[in-house]
């Protein structure tokens, strides 16, 4: 007990006397408090260095930097788009190879970009020589810079399928594909899609192989690197920015799966005619009770009830509105009888009720409602149907689905409402190494840069609003600041009014009392705990002394003042009267 006496005396203290050196610590803190959350990051650490474009020195089977020479192998397709019904879409959206114009993370670094909002574009590149999976790795990766943010729209690839018959400038969205991987967003939709065409070894018919769960794409405005790496062994990883964010078989997180079900409800089985699926039904033998009142009510008059003994029944529930007047222009002869609105009655509002009374009503005990049978266990119950399964004719075994199929070119078809999606560093091959090596000399060069210049370009953070006068602090926001101003507007009004201080600022005039008390229950404890008394305890003691003497002798002197300033008044103005 004599611990807590002691902590709120030094809280006392503290909180109305300790308040020049809390000022200090409190201006020291909020001086380092806002440099650190108003700095930009050029104050705030050093700007990393840009550096400036090298075209790389690996080889892949296709590695596409968008350098010199770009447009001989790069394509824009002005096929139609089919579509069921009678609408055709074209291929209308243009493309250009350009430096980024937002976060600009390296010098000369040029990507493609998507010139137009709300348009399709379609683009391909053929391979140099077609690139077969078979019994290795599958390595792909791009970099994709959203610089208008994506609302709706695709920044995914699509790895075209190995054709004679292959026109880059028809390439639209019925051209054969292998894989298509990359962001896609609209609305709640966001993924990054890996989808891979599956050919059945029975019908020869391909089938669309959707991975069920894809990972999150990141919408933001500096480059993003997506990479999908597919193993010989029907493994697959799924990389953003270098780090998995995906993994798992193609034999088993795909929709549909890769292998059909061995077995497959029989078409031909239906279900007979007299088969019983009804589980429980009404039981036949089950009659109404004699005494079932199916016409009895819901409810009824409550006859007990008694009208309560502050009930006004000759009081009206609503009257006129006593403050409403007739509008000014109103016509009589035109408008008719002026009548004022009326209001809830306010002799009614704390009491049972007034007007009319009449009994209420309540839950008729004997209402039973319409009767039906009770339900019991169907004896003739067969069991839920469903047809005999019988061999699927079209089921096969893939091992190995990672073996796709050859592919020839690479192909962006995308519908988008936002322009300016820019493409870049493309590697397609078979090294997981070597995209690696390139995405260091390109993605992983110009990321901190664009880091640096997303956070430079955060809106700072507005210093907090300062109050305008003492009577908009609040204690909690800044106790030292509160305590203060309060105490200097204590006294400034003291020197003119002791009472209209007391009256004007209530909180410092209780607060010299709260010391008090606690000052004198402080030397109670100190004497009754004898030497074991804590020597911070003691300090306090003494502290809270002297502080509550200082704050006494300002009050006096304050009141002094004000009463001599006031006797002085009345003298000046006795002496008036009588010149």
């Amino acid at each position: 007990m004599r611990f807590n006496v002691a902590a709120a005396a030094v809280a006392s203290v503290a909180m109305l006397s300790g308040s020049a050196y809390a000022e200090d610590a409190k201006d020291e803190s909020s001086s380092s408090s806002s440099s650190s959350s108003t700095a930009t990051p050029s104050a705030s650490k050093v700007a990393p260095k840009v550096a400036t474009f090298t075209p790389t020195k690996l080889k892949a089977p296709f590695l596409e930097q968008f350098a010199e020479g770009w447009d001989k192998r790069w394509k824009p397709s002005h096929a139609k788009k089919d579509v069921q019904g009678d609408e055709e879409w074209a291929y209308v959206g243009e493309w250009a190879v350009e430096e980024p114009t937002v976060y600009k993370g390296m010098e000369g670094d040029a990507g493609l970009v998507v010139k137009n909002a709300a348009a399709h574009h379609a683009i391909s590149a053929k391979f140099p020589k077609k690139i077969d999976p078979k019994g290795k790795s599958l390595v792909v990766q791009y970099e994709v810079k959203l610089q208008n943010g994506l609302e709706c729209g695709g920044a995914y690839m699509k790895l075209l399928r190995e054709n004679k018959a292959l026109h880059q400038e028809e390439f639209s969205n019925t051209t054969p594909y292998v894989i298509m991987f990359g962001p896609d967003k609209c609305g709640h939709t966001n993924k990054v899609h890996f989808i891979f065409n599956h050919k059945s070894p029975k019908t020869g018919e391909y089938e669309e192989k959707h991975l069920t769960s894809p990972s999150t794409a990141k919408i933001v405005k500096t480059t993003e690197l997506y990479t999908l790496i597919v193993h010989p062994n029907n493994t697959y990883i799924i990389q953003q920015n270098g780090e998995n964010v995906k993994e798992g078989s193609l034999l088993e997180d795909f929709t549909p799966s890769v292998n059909p079900p061995k077995e497959i409800d029989d078409p031909k089985d239906k279900k007979p005619d007299d088969w019983v699926d009804d589980a429980r039904i009404p039981d036949p033998d089950a009659t109404k009770p004699d005494d079932w009142d199916e016409d009895a009510p819901f409810e009824i008059v409550d006859e007990e009830a008694t009208q309560p003994e502050d009930w006004l029944a000759d009081e009206p529930a609503t009257i006129p509105d006593p403050e409403s007047q007739k509008p000014e222009d109103w016509d009589d002869e035109e408008d008719g009888d002026w009548i004022a609105p009326t209001v809830p009655n306010p002799k009614c509002a704390d009491i049972s009720g007034c007007g009319p009374w009449t009994k209420p009503m309540k839950k008729n005990p004997d209402y039973k409602g319409k009767w039906t049978a009770p339900y019991i266990d169907n004896p003739a119950y067969k069991g839920v149907w469903a047809p005999r399964k019988i061999k699927n004719p079209n089921y096969f075994e893939d091992k190995n689905p990672a073996n796709f199929e050859p592919m020839g070119a690479l192909g962006f078809e995308i519908w988008t409402m936002q322009n300016n999606i820019l493409f870049d560093n493309i590697y397609i091959g078979h090294s997981v190494d070597d995209a690696r090596k390139l995405a260091e000399e390109t993605f992983f060069k110009k990321q901190p840069v664009e880091q640096y210049l997303e956070e430079a370009d955060k809106p700072k953070e507005e210093e907090p609003k300062k109050p305008a006068s003492p009577s908009d602090l609040k204690f909690l926001d800044d106790p030292v600041t509160y305590i203060k101003e309060k105490l200097d507007l204590f006294l400034t009004i003291a020197k003119r009014d002791p009472i209209e201080a007391v009256k004007f600022v209530p909180e410092i005039a209780g607060g010299l009392g709260a010391i008090a008390f606690t000052f004198l229950a402080l030397i109670v404890s100190l004497l009754s705990g004898g030497s074991s008394a804590a020597p911070a305890v003691k300090k306090a003691a003494t502290d809270a002394k002297d502080k509550v003497k200082d704050a006494k002798d300002k009050v006096a002197q304050a009141a002094t003042t004000g009463a001599e300033t006031a006797k002085s008044e009345a003298t000046k103005r006795s002496t008036r009267s009588q010149q």
